[in-house]
């Protein structure tokens, strides 16, 4: 049980907000079922959410010590309530989850809980899965990141070695990912392989395209090929051969193809013309090929999975389950 003595400056709130304030990881649901519950009691009474505190109140709070730990990434997952997650595929081992544009895989610098994985491990957490008072070290994670507007498919690891084997395999390349994106005219030849250098330049978060290997330059390769045209775009699939920051975004724009809604690399007239404002880019498939041994997910060996939808390319190609 925790208390807060009301001072003049906090005098005139109401209960549910003071509280929100002075508790930043209980999650507004469960703040408000403990104040009907009583477990938030004004001067040792149960009150209403919308009492007004007077200057001298007595709030007395029985909850759960860790709700008033300091605020960080570590543990965010408190904050949610109810996790938001569009689940592709779930087992013991693993959890795969289709990212939507616009949310971030972890904070980017500030305490944030509508990230990936806050939401993640509140889902696991609420489910009994993951009971983090009882672990020495482990905290489920992700094994790739997707920029903040691309969305697709992400793995997160259930337990330490699932995230090992993992982390291993996505670096000797045994987990294929495919990519669509709808890019500006129509690439020719139809199929073929981007080859050459990016230097990324971390002050700007921008990569360039260098013909010739220079120093600070790292190869990047992207095979792809034309899925379907219309209306002066193209849809097409994109495989990682190297893993490099706008890989996709930046080689299909030298090649004279840049992405729809891409702000950084793409054309600006273009984007406005079809109303669009973040790259359409999707990692919409991900092959577990396993060349080699995989230890406890071995039984994923040769399984594809893909998202159930990608809005680009039904909005503008009409295909409303991307299998290809």
């Amino acid at each position: 049980m925790r208390e807060f003595i009301i001072a003049k400056n906090d005098s005139g709130q109401r209960l549910d907000r003071f509280v929100g304030k002075a508790v930043p990881l209980l999650p507004e649901s469960l703040l408000q079922k403990y104040i009907r519950l009583k477990r938030i009691k004004v001067n040792g009474k149960g009150s209403k959410r919308d009492c007004r505190l007077a200057e001298g109140d007595r709030i007395s709070l029985y909850i759960n010590d860790e709700f008033f730990e300091t605020p960080r990434e570590e543990n965010a997952y408190l904050k949610v309530g109810t996790p938001k997650l569009d689940i592709v595929y779930e087992d013991g081992n693993i959890l795969l989850v289709d990212k939507k544009p616009g949310v971030l895989c972890h904070s980017a610098g500030n305490w944030d809980y509508n990230t990936l994985i806050a939401n993640i491990q509140a889902y696991l957490a609420q489910k009994g899965e993951w009971d983090p008072r009882k672990e020495n070290s482990f905290t489920p994670a992700l094994c790739n990141r997707i920029d903040r507007n691309t969305g697709g498919i992400v793995i997160a690891a259930k337990n330490s070695e699932s995230l090992r084997i993992l982390n291993e395999k996505i670096r000797d390349r045994e987990i294929e990912k495919y990519y669509l994106c709808a890019v500006q005219g129509r690439p020719k030849p139809s199929e073929g392989r981007l080859e050459n250098y990016l230097f990324k330049d971390s002050a700007k978060n921008q990569v360039y395209i260098k013909k010739k290997n220079e120093p600070g330059a790292r190869t990047a390769v992207t095979e792809y090929r034309v899925l379907r045209s219309a209306g002066g775009l193209s849809l097409v699939e994109c495989r990682l051969l190297t893993g490099r920051t706008h890989q996709i975004r930046a080689q299909m724009a030298y090649a004279g193809y840049p992405l729809l809604g891409d702000g950084k690399y793409g054309v600006e007239k273009l984007n406005r013309s079809y109303g669009e404002k973040g790259q359409a880019l999707y990692s919409y498939k991900l092959e577990f090929s396993f060349p080699t041994d995989a230890g406890i997910l071995e039984y994923l060996r040769g399984r594809v999975f893909t998202v159930n939808r990608v809005d680009f390319a039904e909005k503008y190609f009409g295909i409303t389950k991307p299998e290809f």
